[in-house]
Parts: structure tokens; C-alpha cells; sequence
């Protein structure tokens, strides 16, 4: 049974993670276009061929997460699904929005039009629905949540800040702005414990390695474990690029995935030790982040192009009113 965020706060094991016969609920976070949607897929796929029943579930919206599954072919997602089906006056049931391959089941949360809408909000409310569904009630040994992460917005910070997984898993790469957004989900992590919150940062999981080197000592000076390192291959790339699962036993990526595998099942969750700004930076050679570069403030002659024109008063002035 898939506990319920006050169930994880009184039934979790002492060092934070799920009880026995508890399903994990695992959030995986990642800038967008680092490859978290190929490391689920491939992972996922793992599991399930390890006898795990495995429920992966979109939680971006732009609902491809479970695209490299099923060819390339998109999933009917939860929101739209239940939007046709209110209209129609009916129910939305599991087959119209759960999907299996080889023993994956999959799903995507999906959310609101471009210019239409908010996607944190979007994610608030697939939950809801997958409240409707049943959702606490189903019997997976693990479930994966593919989140965008921009954890400013609330949607998407939704599983830290209401204990909804037991723990994070970050998807990176050996770039900036991915390891700035991955600070960012461990600056998440800390707030919310310091709020009283459970979830933890189980690891880090590199993608496109090229073997620089700087998302392997974000780890270690955030004090996460390396779960991973996928390297930049261009077998890997060709491959998911056609929608091929490389993540099968037998095949040459598989003892890659296997212990992938082992490792997102057994890691226990823990604290981070988020990293400032400043910190982020001196994880690259300052050529390359232009960390040497020295602040110039701005004055007010440079903004007005005929000189500083006189500031209008701010002071009220009362007419005096005549006596008689």
C-alpha cells in the first residue's frame, strides 16, 4: 500500500526511510533537457525486469516522461483525460490513464494549455485526481515521480514540502545550470526539514558524463552519494534518440542500470549540505563561469540620455484656507 503523507511521518524506519512492505515513493528532479526522462525510462524498465512492480508517473508538463516506453507515442494524460470525460458526463477510470510495458506501468499527470495556465498548479490538481483513483490504495513496490526542477513553485516542490516521497533523486551533468537547479532541490530538502519535513536527498545521478568532473564534487561538497555516472555516448544517444530501451539485461548498458537500480532501492535518504551561490561557482574554473568579473554599479546619469532630469517632489502641499 502506498502510504499517505502522515503515514510516512509515523511508519517510516529510523533513518528516514520507508518501513517494511511500505512502498518507496521516490521523486526524481533535474533541469529540463538533462536526460531525466531517459534515466527513468531506462531505470524503471530495470526494475521491472528485477521483479519489481513499478509505477513511473510524468510530473512534467510537458508529459513525455513515459514517451521513450511506448516509441516515441504519447500517453493520454490524467488532466485531459478527466477534463473530455467531465464534459462527457463520465468517470475517468485506470484504463484510460495507466499504461504497461514489460511490466512498467506508467502514466503522465500532464497539465494546462500553453498561456493557459499554471503547471505547479497543474500538478496539485493531478494529484487530486489520482487521489480519486485510488492512489494510496495500490500495491507498488516503488513508484517514480519524473519533476521538473523548478521547486520555487509549489507544484513542483509539492512532494518535499508535504512528505509525499521518502526521499530525492537528483539528475545532473557536468554544467552550471544543471547543478544549480540541483542546489536548488537540496536547498528545498533542508528548508523543509527545518520545517519538520522527512524527505531526503538519496543521491545523484550524472547524465552526459563527460568526465570533467564538477557534478561529482557538487556531490560530494553537498554531501549527497554518487548513485551513477551515464556516460556521453553516442551509442546511448542514437539510441534513445530511436526510443530504444538501453536499460535491458543482457544488453552492453545493463550492469550500468542493474546497479542503478540497487542503489535508488537501498540508498537511505539524507540531509544535503546545499552549497551558495558563490560555491556553486568555485566548482568550475572561473574562464568558464566568468566568476572574475567584478560588479560595476550603474549611476543615474547613465540612464537618462539628456542628463538627470530634477526629481518631482514628493511633498504634499495643503492650500492654506482663507478664514473669515
Amino acid at each position: 500500500m502506498i502510504a499517505s503523507p502522515k503515514t510516512l511521518e509515523n511508519g517510516s524506519a529510523e533513518n528516514g526511510g520507508p518501513a517494511p512492505g511500505e512502498t518507496q515513493i521516490i521523486a526524481i528532479y533535474g533541469k529540463g533537457g538533462i536526460g531525466k526522462s531517459f534515466t527513468l525510462a531506462n531505470l524503471s524498465y530495470m526494475m521491472a525486469q528485477q521483479g519489481k512492480k513499478v509505477l513511473l508517473i510524468g510530473c512534467d508538463p510537458k508529459s513525455d516522461t513515459t514517451s521513450l516506453l511506448f516509441g516515441g507515442r504519447s500517453c493520454p494524460t490524467i488532466i485531459s483525460t478527466s477534463s473530455e470525460r467531465r464534459l462527457a458526463g463520465e468517470d475517468v477510470h485506470i484504463s484510460d490513464v495507466c499504461f504497461v510495458r514489460d511490466g512498467v506501468f506508467a502514466m503522465e499527470l500532464g497539465g494546462p494549455e500553453v498561456g493557459r495556465g499554471c503547471g505547479g498548479r497543474g500538478i496539485i490538481h493531478g494529484f487530486e485526481l489520482l487521489e480519486k483513483l485510488g492512489f494510496h490504495e495500490w500495491g507498488f513496490d516503488f513508484v517514480l515521480l519524473d519533476f521538473l526542477g523548478d521547486v520555487v513553485c509549489g507544484g513542483f516542490g509539492l512532494p518535499i514540502a508535504r512528505d509525499m516521497c521518502q526521499k530525492v533523486i537528483v539528475v545532473g551533468s557536468n554544467d552550471l545550470q544543471s547543478l544549480y537547479v540541483a542546489n536548488n532541490v537540496c536547498s528545498a530538502v533542508e528548508y523543509f526539514r527545518q520545517m519538520g519535513g522527512n524527505v531526503g536527498v538519496a543521491g545523484l545521478v550524472i547524465n552526459k558524463d563527460d568526465g570533467t568532473g564538477e557534478a561529482q564534487a557538487f556531490a560530494e561538497k553537498v554531501e549527497i552519494p554518487l548513485l551513477a555516472a551515464i556516460p556521453q555516448d553516442d551509442d546511448i544517444r542514437r539510441k534513445s534518440a530511436n526510443y530504444e530501451i538501453v536499460g535491458k539485461p543482457g544488453g552492453a548498458w545493463a550492469p550500468l542500470f542493474e546497479e542503478l537500480a540497487t542503489q535508488v532501492a537501498t540508498a537511505p535518504p539524507r540531509a544535503p549540505a546545499p552549497l551558495t551561490h558563490d560555491g556553486l561557482l568555485d566548482l568550475f574554473k572561473g574562464s568558464d563561469v566568468g566568476r572574475d568579473y567584478v560588479l560595476t554599479p550603474a549611476t543615474e546619469a547613465d540612464m537618462f540620455a539628456g542628463g538627470t532630469p530634477p526629481a518631482p517632489s514628493l511633498e504634499i502641499v495643503y492650500e492654506e484656507v482663507a478664514t473669515a
